[in-house]
């Protein structure tokens, strides 16, 4: 056979190039409009409906299943989705994912898109150097769809005439004839292509060439379809491991969602197929067989995922507890996101707001163990139990970031009702003390970057230097316990505040105490100026948490009085 190893590079650079060009169209994508997908994912899944028309319209947008799904699995990481709105989105992921192949099908072999290449990649040029973000995003777009289609070309050209050479025929043909084993070896086959390649476009691609070149029949065409639907689950689930118990989960629930479509479609394998088949060939009239058995591909790849979304979604919560009792949650871990109102509006304003209030004083008891995490990292010598805790209090940070904007987004819908003078007075001190709360989370991350530095500049302090911080810290641990206590309280009175205001005058003291002194210990070369220089960034730190605990106090009692 005259195909020799140069070829078989040729053709390994052909899938290379549709690769990154799938991978580039979907990045421009996602910079085009990434906050607008964002707001999408987290604003329409109130229900598993909108779940799952929502996964349909990014998936359909950004043409990657796979983007959607790590995108998915990263908020379910942030806990701004629930493990039960993820599986919604993910379901209708795998729908949207269907249109690659029509749009292979249709244009990929019906029109020769290749030859609009290069003068897409002209008509792209001067955006991709444009100094505006988003006509650089579209110019990467534009680049991504040309290379796709150049990339689908090449494998067309590059890929072996097996027709022409019975003796690489009659390898594949070993396997074809095997009956309904043929269906599951190819069906693995098809797994493990996409895990490889770590994108189903890309072997859909493959199995469309593939048959409409005549290699094998339209059922193992399916069969490898099949098989790419549990292959590309792999790319959330390499996502998930460092993310924490619920994003683990998620990715689990895609391959437990797929695996369950592929075992119900292999039971009613042959008349599943064939419905399909009979749809393309009478109602769309498609009559050439290399463009029909494209044709039928698609129409299965979206029949099989419609029909397994319309069945699965009844069982979410099934799913639900099955990827929990797979995964268990470990004791030291928590769950990350919001508890009490991300179910939506409730029926009147006064209970929307009563929701609000239990999320923030949840909130601020979060806050409370970032504190509690900074004193542990403050003697902490092991290098890496100090990074496990830093990158925890890190986290921390970040969803106290996310907290903050959804507790806001909430209050603000709130807003928008018809509310009292008091309920809408009410409203705005309560996004006062989420800001001021969000607040002491950055002070304890700051806490956290200044430790840290004084590790990696090797700093020793003295006893009587641990001492005041410690004091310090039980001062601020002190005025935030006060405050969380004070959130928690149904009934306040004014005098509540008196012991956070001396607590504060106790914090602000002491901190100019120990400024004093330390000045006077550089002086007397007690430790060097630099020690001095990290002992205070933590004092200061931890005074300005300090005030940040009594903005809140404040807000709360105005708020109740």
């Amino acid at each position: 056979m005259d195909y020799s190893f140069f070829d078989f590079l040729r053709l390994i650079g052909s899938l290379g190039l549709f690769l990154y060009g799938m991978k580039i169209m979907s990045e421009g994508l996602q910079k085009f409009a990434g906050d607008s997908l964002r707001r999408i994912l987290t604003a329409m899944t109130t229900n598993r409906v909108t779940g799952v028309l929502t996964g349909v319209l990014i998936t359909a947008l950004i043409q990657s299943s796979s983007a959607t799904t790590v995108m998915v699995v990263s908020f379910v990481n942030a806990g701004l989705l629930t493990l039960t709105q993820s599986i919604g989105v993910i379901m209708g992921a795998n729908i949207g994912t269907t249109v690659t192949a029509w749009l292979i099908s249709a244009l990929g072999f019906k029109v020769d898109i290749a030859a609009f290449s290069l003068p897409l990649l002209a008509i792209g040029i001067p955006l991709l150097f444009s100094g505006k973000s988003s006509r650089k995003s579209i110019g990467e777009f534009i680049f991504g769809f040309s290379f796709l289609f150049m990339g689908l070309q090449a494998l067309k050209s590059n890929a072996p005439d097996l027709g022409a050479n019975p003796d690489m025929l009659a390898f594949v043909q070993s396997y074809t004839d095997l009956g309904f084993l043929s269906i599951i070896i190819f069906l693995i086959i098809g797994a493990i292509l996409t895990m490889i390649v770590q994108a189903s476009a890309a072997t859909m691609a493959i199995t469309l060439i593939m048959c409409a070149n005549g290699w094998i029949d339209y059922h193992l065409g399916v069969a490898l379809v099949l098989g790419e639907n549990i292959g590309t689950t792999i790319t959330a689930n390499l996502a998930a491991l460092t993310g924490n118990t619920q994003a683990r989960r998620a990715a689990l629930a895609h391959l437990v969602f797929n695996i369950f479509g592929v075992c119900w479609v292999l039971v009613l394998f042959y008349p599943f197929t064939n419905a399909v088949s009979w749809f393309v060939t009478h109602m769309m009239h498609i009559t050439d067989p290399a463009v029909a058995v494209s044709f039928k591909l698609a129409a299965f790849h979206t029949a099989f995922n419609i029909s397994n979304t319309f069945i699965m979604i009844w069982f979410i919560n099934l799913i639900e507890k099955t990827v929990r009792a797979l995964i268990k949650q470990k004791d030291e871990e928590e769950e990350y996101r919001l508890r009490y109102i991300t179910g939506g509006m409730l029926s009147t304003a006064e209970l929307s707001i009563l929701q609000a209030h239990k999320e923030i004083s949840l909130f601020a008891e979060r806050t409370g163990r970032m504190l509690n995490m900074v004193k542990e990292l403050f003697y902490e010598k092991n290098e890496d139990a100090f990074l496990k805790t830093y990158s925890r209090i890190e986290k921390y940070e970040n969803i106290s970031d996310r907290m903050e904007i959804e507790i806001a987004n909430y209050l603000t819908c709130v807003a928008e009702g018809r509310l009292s003078s008091e309920s809408k007075e009410e409203i705005r001190i309560m996004l006062r003390a989420i800001t001021e709360i969000e607040s002491i989370a950055d002070s304890c991350n700051n806490l956290a970057r200044s430790i840290k530095r004084r590790n990696e500049g090797k700093s020793v302090f003295t006893d009587e230097q641990n001492h005041n911080i410690d004091q310090m810290f039980a001062l601020v641990s002190k005025a935030l316990y006060r405050m969380i206590e004070i959130l928690n309280k149904t009934e306040i009175v004014h005098d509540d505040i008196n012991p956070s205001y001396n607590l504060e005058n106790e914090t602000n003291n002491y901190r100019n105490q120990l400024k004093i002194h330390n000045m006077e210990d550089v002086n007397n070369k007690v430790y060097s100026y630099q020690d001095g220089v990290y002992y205070m960034d933590i004092v200061a730190e931890a005074e300005k948490l300090g005030d940040y605990v009594l903005n809140v106090v404040q807000a709360v009692i105005e708020k109740k009085i």
